[in-house]
């Protein structure tokens, strides 16, 4: 261009004005020329997988659009109206059908993943990156364990958090008391370690054991650890059912003293008496928001919670451990108070007041429990269903080595209420399944299916958009993850393609080893995963650190 320029500033004087419209004109097209070239040396050559014909809902919120999308290697590399076939390797017709970032399950149980490594529980409902160490469980030493996924070659991505339970046991074990400093320092120093090996942030069980025996001073020096670091807080509530609105407050306030992002994990409220206080919690979200401190809440849309039996059992007697608990029902006055414990549990709590909303999901030692309710136990053994009853038989699991349970005690209300809120995302606080193995609660199979099927084709509590919104882009920007959950050029190649008309969860309460329909495609860093609803067989997900 320079020369150009040089001989129009040399022009004679009487010549200017024709003479400066023709050097313009020769610049514009000298530019243009030079840029065409270089736009298309950028072009790639080829495509490894073009979907064409669907319309592109890329996570933001935004509506949709016509686009094909183009993938080369594990990134987007173009997005147009139309795009050349001819040099696609795999050409995916997605007429009808929506193209959307791949789903991020913000809570997830990957337990089961060294054993369960292709994830089709998880895959086949359209995730594409699943964060674990839920609820203050996680791997220790983190580092260590990400080594072993990474060889494992797993399905779908996944990240971790580190856990406030896995280290308080690993540090003080069953103890029910507060710290020393030597101990506190020392988890801090594991919480330290874990965000330097790429754990996305903290989190707390609060309500589960050893986490319940903190205090809050506890809580919030391990999150001003992660909040250092750039991580986030999030937080299985102390308390659900009675105590919620405490429990909320205690979060609130942990994220406001730590200074970190929080994220009030499967947000409900549970029992009879709790039902309809999503209002004021979700207030006390929004007032904390205007007050400065980040916080959001994720949620399943199921009227069921799913955890151990032992949430019915009072936390005192299980200070110490097992042994030490054991020694307790050994003791008639304990027994029975521990029995007490158990009733005003069952009454106004998880066990919802009525033993049928109890259902057995994993009974290791009883397998002909798994899928039946506390009730049916007692019919089985001519028991009265009464709390008193239902009590005794909680003992009896325990003292047998547990096992899990299905809590039908939420109310419908309350889940679309909190569905709704602009700041509610969703994430299916499942676990790993396979068909044949326990019990599991529909969520493990069905959660995002059922978001899009039900609450948007159906009740239409959500637009599409806003769906895919809390699904994709609003869980990635959580958790400072820029190049995943939108559909943009440059982003890493997670897509799902699925059917708005049909797509559907079908795991239900009674048989839920059932995978979703609707969901057509799914693709893992740029590797089809899922094609025409069934698995490939090929594994593509990756170990994703906190950035």
């Amino acid at each position: 261009m320079r020369p150009l320029i040089n001989r129009c500033n040399r022009v004679a004087p009487l010549a200017v004005r024709a003479s400066l419209l023709s050097c313009a004109l020769s610049a514009a097209a000298a530019f243009m020329f030079t840029s065409a070239m270089s736009l298309q040396a950028q072009l790639p050559q080829r495509y490894d997988v073009l979907i064409v014909g669907g319309s592109v809902i890329d996570g933001t919120g935004s509506d949709a659009r016509r686009l094909d999308v183009a993938i080369l290697d594990d990134r987007i590399v173009a997005m147009a109206e139309s795009l050349p076939r001819a040099i696609a390797t795999r050409v995916i017709d997605a007429s009808g059908r929506i193209v959307s970032p791949g789903f991020i399950d913000l809570h997830a149980h990957l337990e089961p993943l060294l054993s369960l490594p292709h994830m089709e529980s998880a895959m086949r409902q359209g995730v594409t990156f699943a964060l674990g160490g839920p609820d203050g469980g996680s791997p220790l030493p983190l580092g260590a364990y990400l080594d072993t996924v990474r060889t494992a070659n797993v399905g779908i991505n996944v990240g971790y958090q580190i856990g406030h339970n896995a280290i308080r046991r690993a540090v003080m074990g069953m103890d029910a008391r507060a710290p020393t400093d030597s101990e506190l320092a020392q988890m801090r120093r594991l919480v330290a370690e874990g965000m330097g090996q790429g754990a996305f942030g903290l989190s707390t069980g609060l309500l589960y054991l050893p986490g319940t025996y903190s205090n809050i001073d506890e809580v919030v020096a391990l999150a001003q650890v992660a909040s250092d670091s750039g991580g986030i807080y999030t937080s299985h509530l102390r308390k659900e059912g009675i105590g919620l609105i405490e429990g909320v407050a205690e979060a609130l306030e942990i994220g406001r003293r730590a200074r970190i992002p929080v994220v009030l994990t499967h947000h409900k409220a549970v029992g009879q008496q709790m039902w309809g206080k999503s209002v004021v919690t979700l207030g006390m979200v929004d007032s904390a928001r205007r007050a400065g401190t980040d916080v959001m809440v994720d949620q399943y849309p199921y009227t069921a919670t799913h955890t151990g039996i032992g949430v019915l059992i009072p936390s005192w007697a299980m200070a110490g451990g097992n042994a030490e608990f054991r020694r307790r029902v050994g003791i008639p006055q304990l027994r029975d108070s521990i029995l007490r414990g158990i009733v005003f549990n069952i009454v106004n709590d998880r066990g919802g007041g009525d033993l049928s909303r109890v259902q057995f999901s994993r009974v290791p030692w009883d397998k002909t429990l798994e899928g039946k309710t506390l009730r049916d136990w007692a019919d089985r053994r001519a028991l009265a269903p009464t709390p008193e009853n239902g009590a005794t038989l909680v003992l009896e699991a325990m003292m047998n080595g547990g096992g899990n349970a299905i809590y039908h005690v939420l109310d419908e209300v309350d889940v679309r209420r909190i569905m709704a809120h602009p700041f509610a995302m969703i994430a299916s606080d499942g676990r790993l399944s396979q068909p044949g193995d326990g019990h599991p609660h529909p969520r493990a199979y069905g959660t995002f299916p059922r978001v899009l099927g039900e609450y948007v084709r159906k009740q239409q509590v959500l637009s599409l958009p806003q769906a895919v919104h809390k699904m994709t882009g609003m869980p990635a920007a959580r958790l400072g993850l820029s190049d995943r959950g939108v559909l943009r050029i440059g982003a890493y190649a997670d897509v799902v393609v699925f059917d708005a008309a049909t797509v559907s969860d079908r795991s239900t309460f009674t048989e839920p080893h059932q995978y979703p329909v609707g969901i057509e495609t799914v693709i893992v860093n740029g590797t089809v995963v899922v094609s025409n609803s069934t698995p490939t067989g090929l594994r593509a997900g990756r170990v994703v650190l906190r950035p």
